[in-house]
């Protein structure tokens, strides 16, 4: 699972104090640590690891080999003999974050070599789908290609290098074959951005350089990030494994370390694994909480704090106790939501997600889709079959089909590099994801299943299978994924179990580059920043708009004795620009729906939608609410190529047990991609003032309330025309991404289903009148949702068994009624035949 990557990160070895009850002193366990120089100073800093641990126990026969009976060298280096900080400190091997990339190897690595060695090929280390994304609305830059990391990196010669069963290797090699500019072979370190805006100038879409470095890359791994609340952490293995709480301040019992200044751990332990024990203020957990990974993931597609429950809003309300604005959590404000049921049941995200998810199998992949390798009924199954009963592949076709091919079944075998985390009964195996790995925190128990969580919660669940056999399953839910086989073979569960997800729609983006006299405006990034606050001051002083070059203090640790840096607040790497952004409106309900990378139908939200605005280092607007276009005949766009503006395919992260209604999609434009903001476009200025009643403005002296943005002519929602049209892109990192297509939406559209009825009911003739009359007088009109519906079914099996009865008797009617007529007919020739004999008689 990911809690295993630094297991072997020590900050310092000593006691602990019985204020906090972080657990015994170290030197009740092992005398002999009070002879380390090291406890000079640090004597009463947490043990980093519980007393009794194989960790611990390994740090300390290390640490007496390398002469420091504490163990601190281990981790920190420096020298053990020295009493003084300056001396101890001060050498080429003393690193204050054990955890960086950068010297991890030296650390981390002693225990866990194969992931330090994974860790640059991870997406939190290249950022490559962002990159390529960013890249994507200036133009499409790279095109589909992911060309661009933080870092120059390539894959491993050797495909046996890469982590996972056999299985999952050639499943991985499959996906590669069928997206090569996703699985790429090796990544360009990214472009430097300008330096002289006279170059944005003549091509504007270098200030994509700015906007990435700037904004986009503060939170890979090898840098410590912006210090700000929410977004404190360390740099590589520390910023997972090692806590910080959103307001950055140390609350342990060292007396060396400041309580006055944010940046620092909220204790000096580790993290991780459930055996991994941290205590706080007397209270013990264990396991990676959610806001450690919310310290990232709050921004892009947010789900870390959906996850949560929370959606960020413009607004400052509600106020705090002192009557001040709502505190800034990630520099935004939030409104509460509803949920994720993981979240709410008490499960984190390492419990899902796995190692390589996280950490990577050490080979490149773009974007997350293609990092990830659960699907939801790794665990849940499907409604007709269980977890292990399904084929390889299952929800992760990269196809517009079903997987099929042998069960995948269970293993008693776990991967090697997960290892020295928590190992599990297997019970009767252990299930396998989606591509074909062990779930290690995932057994069968019969026809359960059994997750283990990191921090300590053993949950007993019942596949989907197994609920619908025991009749545990609502009618809407049997109808939604067995009776309609459809929905289980092309969506995703998320597409309707997705209670909302977050949309913020148009991201108008300023770069400038003006000279100014005076400071510029604090923004999102630098605000209540000392350090970079400073630096800007200094520049504002020769009239320059500048920020923090965020990838460049990451390659600066490259640079020899820099590599042990603590953070970059001492990193003077400002470049020209000032980026701002706001948005058109927020929404959060019924997101719309698409295809993903995958195939599958899933739910889209607004990824990169820039109407961009630069200005010049003479403040003079080079571009204004400009939207850029795609290479031609790209995404539906024809020759002049398509708006890019990108929906997204996503994972909302706010999973419920009760699914959106059948109605919020089949009845919805929205869903279907038509928007929601109705036909009225963005491309004309948009005036209020006194106006006629043929609209036009009365007082001359008047301006625009709304500028116009060229190509605009429709609204940030709207994906598709009724007459299927693309307006703008849909996913740029796979080939499969797209809005539904005329099948799909003229399938999934039910609109005037209600007046199907409705344009007879209640008097429109007799019959439904009478009807409608008795129900009404006798308490029958349905009331509820459960009323209507049983009243339709009613009706409708009503109608089928009237004309099934109709189909069948008036064949058999019409039969016996040509069966009397014969017989009445051959009866009527004989009674003639012998009335004419007894004539002849006579």
């Amino acid at each position: 699972m990911s809690s295993h990557l630094l297991t072997g990160i020590a900050l310092v070895l000593t006691l602990c104090c019985s204020d906090v009850g972080a657990g015994e002193k170290l030197i009740d366990h092992y005398p002999g640590a009070a002879a380390s120089g090291c406890m000079k100073c640090h004597a009463e800093i947490e043990l980093i690891r519980e007393p009794g641990s194989e960790m611990l126990e390994r740090i300390m026969v290390k640490g007496e080999e390398l002469g420091d009976p504490a163990g601190c060298v281990v981790c920190h280096g420096g020298d053990p003999q020295a009493t003084e900080k300056e001396a101890a400190h001060q050498t080429a091997a003393f690193y204050p974050d054990p955890g960086s990339p950068w010297i991890n190897d030296n650390t981390c690595g002693q225990c866990h070599p194969k992931h330090c060695e994974v860790q640059w090929k991870s997406l939190m280390m290249t950022e490559a789908g962002k990159i390529q994304g960013v890249c994507w609305a200036f133009g499409s830059l790279t095109g589909y290609e992911h060309k661009w990391a933080n870092y120059a990196v390539e894959n491993p010669e050797d495909p046996l290098d890469r982590l996972g069963t056999p299985e999952y290797r050639a499943y991985m090699q499959r996906l590669k074959n069928m997206e090569p500019n996703v699985w790429v072979d090796r990544h360009e370190p990214l472009p430097e951005a300008p330096t002289d805006p006279a170059e944005v100038k003549k091509d504007p879409t270098l200030a994509a350089f700015t906007y990435i470095r700037q904004e986009c890359q503060r939170c890979h791994h090898a840098v410590k990030g912006r210090q700000k609340r929410g977004d404190f952490r360390g740099m590589g293995c520390s910023s997972c494994h090692v806590p910080y709480s959103n307001e950055g301040f140390y609350e342990g019992d060292d007396k060396t370390i400041t309580r006055e200044e944010p940046g620092h751990c909220l204790v000096h332990s580790i993290q991780g694994t459930r055996e991994a024990k941290v205590t706080v203020h007397e209270k013990t957990y264990s396991g990676i909480p959610v806001e450690t990974c919310t310290t990232c993931h709050d921004r892009g597609k947010r789900i870390g704090v959906s996850f949560q429950g929370l959606m960020e809003t413009p607004y400052e309300s509600p106020f705090a106790e002192d009557g001040s604005p709502q505190p800034k959590l990630h520099t935004k404000h939030y409104v509460a939501m509803e949920q994720d049921i993981h979240y709410i049941k008490g499960m984190t995200c390492q419990d899902c997600h796995t190692s390589i998810d996280v950490h990577s199998d050490g080979f490149l992949a773009g974007a997350n889709l293609a990092a990830v390798q659960i699907e939801c009924a790794d665990c849940h199954g499907t409604p007709n079959a269980y977890p292990w009963d399904l084929p390889l592949g299952y929800m992760d076709e990269y196809e517009e089909k079903p997987a099929d091919g042998p069960a995948r079944g269970l293993t008693q075998t776990l991967n090697e590099h997960t290892l020295q985390g928590t190992i599990y009964e297997p019970k009767d195996g252990y299930l396998l994801t989606a591509r074909g790995n062990p779930y290690g925190n995932v057994v069968r128990d019969g026809d359960h299943i059994i997750v283990h969580t990191a921090n300590g919660k053993d949950f007993r669940m019942k596949p989907l299978k197994k609920l619908m056999e025991d009749n545990e399953i609502s009618e809407r839910g049997v109808v939604s994924m067995s009776t309609v086989a459809s929905h289980m073979d092309r969506m995703e569960c998320y597409s309707c179990h997705a209670s909302w997800a977050p949309q913020c729609y148009g991201c108008h983006v300023k770069v400038d580059y003006s000279r100014k006299d005076e400071c510029p405006e604090q923004q999102e990034g630098t605000e209540e920043d000392p350090e970079i606050q400073a630096m800007r001051k200094a520049l504002a002083e020769q009239g320059i708009n500048e920020n923090f070059d965020w990838v460049a203090a990451g390659r600066k640790h490259m640079e020899p004795g820099h590599e042990a840096d603590r953070g970059e607040s001492d990193y003077d790497l400002m470049i020209p620009g000032k980026i701002t952004e706001q948005r058109s409106y927020l929404r959060w309900e019924n997101p719309m729906l698409g295809v993903n990378g995958e195939g599958r139908i899933t739910p889209l939200a607004p990824g990169c939608q820039p109407s961009v605005t630069i200005i010049g280092e003479d403040g003079e607007p080079i571009l204004v609410n400009h939207i850029f276009k795609t290479d031609a005949d790209t995404e539906g766009g024809g020759a002049d190529g398509q708006l890019a503006l990108d929906m997204s395919p996503t994972q909302p992260h706010t999973m419920t047990k009760n699914a959106r209604t059948c109605e919020s999609c089949h009845t919805d434009p929205k869903a279907l991609g038509y928007g929601i903001g109705g036909p009225r476009g963005w491309d004309e200025d948009i005036f209020v003032d006194l106006e006629t009643i043929d609209r036009e403005i009365l007082p001359k002296r008047t301006q625009p309330q709304m500028n116009a943005i060229e190509n605009m002519n429709t609204d940030w929602s709207r994906i598709v025309s009724e007459e299927g049209e693309q307006l703008m892109t849909v996913g740029h990192h796979f080939q499969l991404s797209r809005p539904l297509n005329d099948r799909e939406r003229a399938v999934m559209s039910r609109a005037g289903t209600c007046t199907a009825c409705h344009k007879e009911i209640p008097t429109e003739n007799l019959a439904t009148s009478f009807l409608h009359h008795v129900a009404k007088y006798s308490g029958q009109i349905p009331v509820t949702d459960v009323d209507h519906a049983s009243l339709v079914h009613k009706i409708v099996l009503f109608s089928a068994w009237g004309q099934l009865l109709i189909a069948f008797c008036t064949p058999i009617a019409c039969m016996a009624g040509l069966v009397w007529w014969r017989r009445r007919k051959t009866s009527a020739t004989s009674e003639d035949r012998t009335t004419s004999g007894d004539e002849s008689v006579s």
